[in-house]
């Protein structure tokens, strides 16, 4: 094997340590032998880092689909930035509700047909968020339930569908371009919920939901 070689295997291996889960091995030597060390072999001495820098790009675009697979910081923040686009999107164009209601069991059944399960819905009125209604959405590469609520003259959108992994995982609270986004999972569900609340607000209506 060539100096050229070594170094190539040598960034392989680094970029491989970071990632979560190993590809699996068919995809390693594949990439090893037909994306690293092929080019370099092919390639002149004058245009060994042209094939370096093929090699590394091949594994940053690895790690990156690998680490969106193994739920990374990189996909909590793709899936914070998916759930803000929605939840502005129904605020443009005004299409808050596919179904309009403020009764549970007026929401709840519209779903029914619509989603491979059964999103929770609950009344949380007397509690100061008021159900005005209910959407589909397309959230992590699925259908997602989409329920709408409001707090005075800020409305809430609540993404809900079934966790990838089952476990429940520690509330986070994030702020997005003046928006404040909590994400929660339990149940085996997961939930995303954003609005221009302040963040107490919006973790008070997180809290009385999972009560």
């Amino acid at each position: 094997m060539s100096s050229s070689d070594d170094e190539l295997q040598a960034l392989f291996e680094l970029h491989r340590e970071r990632l979560t889960h190993r590809p699996p091995p068919a995809l390693e030597a594949r990439i090893v032998r037909g994306l690293a060390f092929a080019p370099a072999r092919r390639a002149g001495r004058g245009r060994w880092w042209v094939a370096v820098a093929a090699a590394v790009s091949t594994v940053a675009v690895l790690a990156f689909v690998l680490g969106k697979w193994t739920g990374s910081e990189g996909e909590r923040e793709v899936l914070a930035q998916e759930v803000l686009a929605g939840h502005v999107r129904s605020l443009m164009v005004d299409h808050l509700a596919d179904v309009s209601s403020g009764e549970q069991h007026t929401v709840k059944p519209w779903f029914e047909g619509k989603l491979d399960f059964a999103p929770t819905v609950r009344d949380l009125a007397p509690d100061g968020f008021v159900l005005v209604g209910a959407r589909l959405d397309y959230l992590a590469g699925r259908p997602v339930a989409a329920l709408v609520y409001r707090a005075n003259q800020h409305v809430i959108n609540l993404f809900e569908w079934p966790a990838p992994d089952g476990h429940p995982r520690e509330p986070r609270l994030l702020t997005r371009r003046g928006f404040q986004v909590f994400a929660w999972q339990r149940e085996a569900m997961t939930y995303w919920a954003v609005s221009d609340l302040n963040a107490v607000e919006l973790q008070r209506f997180a809290m009385l939901w999972t009560r």
